[in-house]
């Protein structure tokens, strides 16, 4: 018998370590790696020069009590907390601005699309109306609100004039009238919705017309067709005008610090415009105007850039609840 030698047991596999780039690969890499980062210093430093830093700057004040003369002193949180608790209009300042997010934004969307269904369907003269109706977006915001200003003037505007023809025994103050300041503001800025309009009928015209064929042939009327085939493709620029819009209300200025200035009887430029802002009875007292007058009025920086950082966070939260439901309305709540 001859005898079984015992099994031997193999011996492991030696690891390999992967292979060393080889240099030139290396060297590769890295000249395109600082292209690509040549190629992207001039945003990053104007992102840093013009965003960040002053973001950053702004935060740093907002902590600080500081008026231009003397050196910043720090105080924590207060001057959020006096914001919350006893600046007498910041209340007031933080309604009248979301009034004009509320009225102004939905209102300007919808005129703007009702515009540029018309402007689609006109067959001859298309391009004429849609410059029609752009022009007034083209106006300087202080121009057409002194223009606003005399066509609604209590006394000589034409408005006025024109309904006391109509026998209409009430005469309208508008911008003078705390009640209807801020609906006058409402119909100066559907005047000027030509750049809502503009974008709303580039995206209409991007919508294919075999998808209105096809629900047509299943049977869907007009507002069916626009609710389940013009709104799901247009949507996302929709989205896109809701946003810029709600943040430009946010940012409002311009136009209720000229109309309340004119309508209170101070010249709309230099020193007087912030005597009478918010007129009449704080009305057009906006955000951004009570903010301009804590900065630049009583010279109250850390306070105003609180209020800055304040109107950042909001928004940011806007803009984040908006995308948010904008999911929903399209993909349900499952998706979203």
């Amino acid at each position: 018998m001859t005898a079984l030698a015992p099994p031997t047991l193999a011996a492991p596999a030696a690891r390999t370590r992967p292979g060393r780039v080889p240099a030139p690969l290396r060297k590769k890499r890295r000249k395109r790696r600082l292209f690509i980062a040549a190629l992207m210093a001039p945003w990053a430093t104007g992102f840093t020069i013009f965003f960040l830093y002053p973001l950053v700057a702004t935060a740093w004040f907002s902590l600080t009590r500081y008026n231009l003369l003397s050196p910043p002193e720090f105080i924590g949180l207060r001057n959020y907390s006096f914001f919350f608790t006893s600046d007498p209009y910041s209340l007031l300042s933080v309604r009248n601005t979301l009034w004009l997010v509320v009225f102004v934004v939905p209102v300007r969307i919808v005129f703007a699309m009702l515009v540029a269904q018309l402007v689609i369907r006109i067959k001859r003269g298309g391009s004429m109306f849609r410059t029609i109706y752009y022009l007034p977006a083209l106006a300087p915001p202080v121009a057409a609100t002194l223009a606003f200003a005399y066509v609604f003037n209590p006394a000589t505007g034409p408005v006025n004039q024109f309904l006391a023809k109509l026998g209409v025994d009430w005469q309208p103050l508008w911008f003078s009238d705390p009640r209807l300041a801020k609906p006058t503001l409402l119909i100066m800025a559907v005047w000027g919705l030509g750049d809502v309009m503009i974008i709303l009928l580039a995206a209409l015209l991007q919508v294919p017309t075999e998808h209105y064929e096809a629900a047509h042939l299943d049977g869907a009327n007009a507002l069916q067709r626009f609710r389940y085939v013009t709104l799901p493709t247009i949507w996302p620029v929709l989205l896109f005008v809701a946003v810029t819009g709600v943040i430009q209300m946010l940012q409002y200025f311009t136009q209720a610090a000229v109309a309340s200035s004119v309508a209170g009887g101070v010249s709309p430029v230099g020193g007087g415009l912030g005597e009478r802002l918010g007129y009449p009875d704080n009305s057009m007292l906006t955000f951004p105007i009570w903010l301009y007058s804590k900065g630049f009025a009583s010279f109250q920086l850390g306070y105003a850039c609180a209020m800055a950082m304040l109107l950042f966070v909001v928004s940011l939260a806007f803009t984040a609840v908006l995308l948010r439901r904008s999911r929903v309305f399209l993909y349900g709540a499952e998706e979203a």
